[in-house]
Protein backbone atom coordinates (compact mmCIF):
# COMPACT_ATOMS: atom_id res chain seq x y z
CA UNK A 1 0.00 0.00 0.00
CA UNK A 2 1.43 3.36 -0.93
CA UNK A 3 0.98 6.10 1.54
CA UNK A 4 -0.05 9.59 0.47
CA UNK A 5 0.68 12.25 3.02
CA UNK A 6 -0.44 15.85 2.90
CA UNK A 7 -1.25 18.28 5.65
CA UNK A 8 -2.21 16.94 9.03
CA UNK A 9 -5.90 16.34 9.60
CA UNK A 10 -7.65 16.09 12.93
CA UNK A 11 -10.27 13.44 13.68
CA UNK A 12 -12.38 13.44 16.82
CA UNK A 13 -14.01 10.33 18.20
CA UNK A 14 -15.69 9.22 21.41
CA UNK A 15 -17.46 6.45 23.20
CA UNK A 16 -21.21 6.16 22.65
CA UNK A 17 -22.18 8.34 25.65
CA UNK A 18 -19.40 10.91 25.12
CA UNK A 19 -17.68 10.47 28.49
CA UNK A 20 -14.38 9.48 26.81
CA UNK A 21 -13.04 11.01 23.64
CA UNK A 22 -9.91 11.32 21.55
CA UNK A 23 -8.26 13.60 19.02
CA UNK A 24 -6.25 11.74 16.38
CA UNK A 25 -4.00 13.69 14.04
CA UNK A 26 -2.54 12.13 10.92
CA UNK A 27 -1.38 13.15 7.48
CA UNK A 28 -2.44 9.79 6.04
CA UNK A 29 -5.34 9.89 3.62
CA UNK A 30 -8.34 7.88 4.85
CA UNK A 31 -7.81 5.31 2.09
CA UNK A 32 -4.29 4.67 3.44
CA UNK A 33 -5.15 4.13 7.10
CA UNK A 34 -3.93 0.70 8.21
CA UNK A 35 -7.07 -0.92 9.63
CA UNK A 36 -6.34 -3.95 11.79
CA UNK A 37 -8.82 -6.55 13.04
CA UNK A 38 -6.98 -8.23 15.89
CA UNK A 39 -8.16 -11.79 16.39
CA UNK A 40 -7.73 -11.93 20.18
CA UNK A 41 -10.81 -12.65 22.27
CA UNK A 42 -10.98 -9.08 23.64
CA UNK A 43 -10.94 -7.39 20.23
CA UNK A 44 -13.36 -9.87 18.70
CA UNK A 45 -15.78 -9.44 21.63
CA UNK A 46 -15.63 -5.63 21.30
CA UNK A 47 -15.62 -5.55 17.49
CA UNK A 48 -12.34 -3.65 17.64
CA UNK A 49 -10.89 -2.28 14.43
CA UNK A 50 -7.81 -0.23 15.14
CA UNK A 51 -5.47 2.16 13.41
CA UNK A 52 -2.39 4.19 14.22
CA UNK A 53 0.19 6.45 12.58
CA UNK A 54 3.71 6.57 14.01
CA UNK A 55 4.10 10.03 12.47
CA UNK A 56 0.80 11.33 13.87
CA UNK A 57 -0.34 12.27 17.36
CA UNK A 58 -3.10 11.16 19.70
CA UNK A 59 -4.66 12.48 22.87
CA UNK A 60 -7.38 10.81 24.93
CA UNK A 61 -9.79 13.15 26.73
CA UNK A 62 -11.70 12.21 29.84
CA UNK A 63 -14.85 14.35 29.89
CA UNK A 64 -16.00 12.26 32.84
CA UNK A 65 -12.86 10.77 34.46
CA UNK A 66 -14.84 8.37 36.66
CA UNK A 67 -16.12 6.64 33.50
CA UNK A 68 -12.63 5.58 32.31
CA UNK A 69 -11.78 1.94 32.93
CA UNK A 70 -8.24 0.82 32.04
CA UNK A 71 -8.33 -2.91 31.36
CA UNK A 72 -5.26 -5.11 31.04
CA UNK A 73 -5.02 -8.75 30.07
CA UNK A 74 -2.56 -11.21 28.57
CA UNK A 75 0.95 -9.80 28.67
CA UNK A 76 -0.16 -6.74 30.69
CA UNK A 77 1.68 -4.20 28.54
CA UNK A 78 -1.41 -2.35 27.35
CA UNK A 79 -4.24 -0.36 28.91
CA UNK A 80 -7.43 -0.86 26.89
CA UNK A 81 -9.63 2.20 27.43
CA UNK A 82 -13.26 1.33 28.04
CA UNK A 83 -16.18 3.50 29.12
CA UNK A 84 -17.79 2.28 32.35
CA UNK A 85 -21.18 3.71 31.31
CA UNK A 86 -21.69 2.64 27.70
CA UNK A 87 -19.08 -0.11 27.48
CA UNK A 88 -17.39 1.23 24.34
CA UNK A 89 -13.73 0.41 23.69
CA UNK A 90 -12.19 3.64 22.34
CA UNK A 91 -8.50 2.77 22.12
CA UNK A 92 -5.43 1.54 23.92
CA UNK A 93 -2.22 2.97 25.32
CA UNK A 94 1.15 1.70 26.49
CA UNK A 95 4.33 3.29 27.81
CA UNK A 96 7.41 2.83 25.63
CA UNK A 97 10.88 4.35 25.70
CA UNK A 98 9.85 7.18 28.02
CA UNK A 99 6.78 8.17 26.02
CA UNK A 100 3.27 6.93 25.53
CA UNK A 101 1.93 5.25 22.42
CA UNK A 102 -1.64 4.54 21.43
CA UNK A 103 -4.16 3.26 18.93
CA UNK A 104 -7.77 4.19 18.30
CA UNK A 105 -10.74 1.95 17.67
CA UNK A 106 -12.12 3.35 14.42
CA UNK A 107 -15.61 2.23 15.45
CA UNK A 108 -15.48 5.19 17.87
CA UNK A 109 -15.04 7.45 14.83
CA UNK A 110 -18.33 6.99 12.93
CA UNK A 111 -17.83 10.04 10.70
CA UNK A 112 -15.20 8.22 8.62
CA UNK A 113 -16.05 4.57 9.17
CA UNK A 114 -17.50 3.88 5.70
CA UNK A 115 -14.53 5.53 3.95
CA UNK A 116 -11.81 3.29 5.39
CA UNK A 117 -10.05 0.34 3.75
CA UNK A 118 -11.05 -3.23 4.53
CA UNK A 119 -9.63 -4.40 7.86
CA UNK A 120 -6.73 -6.83 7.81
CA UNK A 121 -7.06 -9.75 10.25
CA UNK A 122 -4.08 -9.82 12.63
CA UNK A 123 -2.99 -12.60 14.97
CA UNK A 124 -0.44 -11.64 17.62
CA UNK A 125 -0.84 -14.69 19.89
CA UNK A 126 2.67 -16.03 19.26
CA UNK A 127 4.48 -12.73 19.94
CA UNK A 128 6.75 -12.47 22.94
CA UNK A 129 6.25 -9.55 25.30
CA UNK A 130 9.40 -7.85 23.93
CA UNK A 131 8.35 -8.53 20.34
CA UNK A 132 4.95 -7.02 20.97
CA UNK A 133 6.45 -3.86 22.47
CA UNK A 134 8.96 -3.54 19.60
CA UNK A 135 6.23 -3.87 16.95
CA UNK A 136 4.09 -1.27 18.65
CA UNK A 137 7.02 1.13 19.03
CA UNK A 138 7.32 1.06 15.23
CA UNK A 139 3.60 1.38 14.43
CA UNK A 140 1.60 3.02 17.20
CA UNK A 141 0.84 6.73 17.45
CA UNK A 142 2.77 8.96 19.90
CA UNK A 143 0.54 10.22 22.70
CA UNK A 144 0.21 13.78 23.81
CA UNK A 145 -0.62 14.08 27.51
CA UNK A 146 -4.10 12.74 28.22
CA UNK A 147 -6.49 15.46 29.34
CA UNK A 148 -9.39 15.82 31.68
CA UNK A 149 -11.86 18.43 30.58
CA UNK A 150 -15.59 18.92 30.92
CA UNK A 151 -17.77 17.81 28.08
CA UNK A 152 -18.59 20.69 25.73
CA UNK A 153 -22.13 21.94 26.25
CA UNK A 154 -24.49 21.46 23.32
Amino acid sequence: MTSSRQRSREYRGSCHCGALAFVYRTTLELRDWPIRACQCTFCRAHGGLTTSDQEGSLVFIEHEPAMLHRYQFGKRVTDFLICRRCGAYVGATMPAAGKGLGIINVRALPSVFGQLPEPQPMDYDNESRDGRVARREQRWTPLEADRREPRPSS
